[in-house]
């Protein structure tokens, strides 16, 4: 049996139930397996808390769930365009969006005619935005703390003057005329 026979646990789990974070029972020490242990309440067995990005899909049940191929599945790792996680004897295991991903591949080739090398430039296109997206509101929010931060440094050194040293008198209102001469 190989790595990629599709033995493995993928048929157990549904998609819905990983997209959603479901806690799931797997079994321990799964390579590139699930997140920490967690028990459901009230029952006491262990299980799993699945994200879309959780490696669970061996490649038979990946292909199943694409509707692809499974030597397409590889070809598309060769590629690169999809590139799923390994498991410690070099199986492949695919995620929730690894799938949404060969589906996308898919039907850029079927529906819209795009060759492989300009899908995968679309991908990484799609890639560096979402980065630079990240990028941008990360020093947004750093600009807001700074901008924060500077108004409160601000009111501190307001607040420390030493309005003693100088009486501060309101200027009184007034409509008197004052004319000034200069002294020769």
């Amino acid at each position: 049996m190989t790595p990629d026979s599709g033995m493995g646990m993928g048929p157990a789990l549904g998609a819905g139930a990983v997209g959603r974070g479901i806690g799931v029972g797997l079994g321990e020490g799964l390579p590139g397996g699930p997140g920490p242990r967690q028990r459901r309440a009230g029952t006491g067995a262990p299980s799993y808390v699945l994200t879309e990005d959780t490696p669970v899909y061996v490649i038979s049940v990946a292909a199943e769930l694409s509707g692809l191929h499974p030597q397409t599945l590889r070809q598309y790792d060769r590629l690169g365009l999809v590139c799923p996680d390994r498991t410690g004897g070099g199986g492949r295991r695919y995620s929730a969006r690894d799938i949404q991903q060969l589906r996308e591949v898919q039907r850029l080739s079927q529906d819209e005619g795009i060759n492989l090398a300009g899908i995968k430039r679309i991908i990484e296109l799609e890639n560096q935005v979402a980065a630079l997206q990240s990028r941008v509101a990360e020093l947004a929010a750093s600009l807001e703390g700074a901008a924060t931060t500077l108004q409160a440094r601000e009111a501190a050194v307001h607040a420390s003057y030493r309005r003693d040293l100088v009486p501060y008198q309101p200027a009184q209102q007034s409509s008197a005329l004052v004319v000034w001469r200069p002294r020769r």
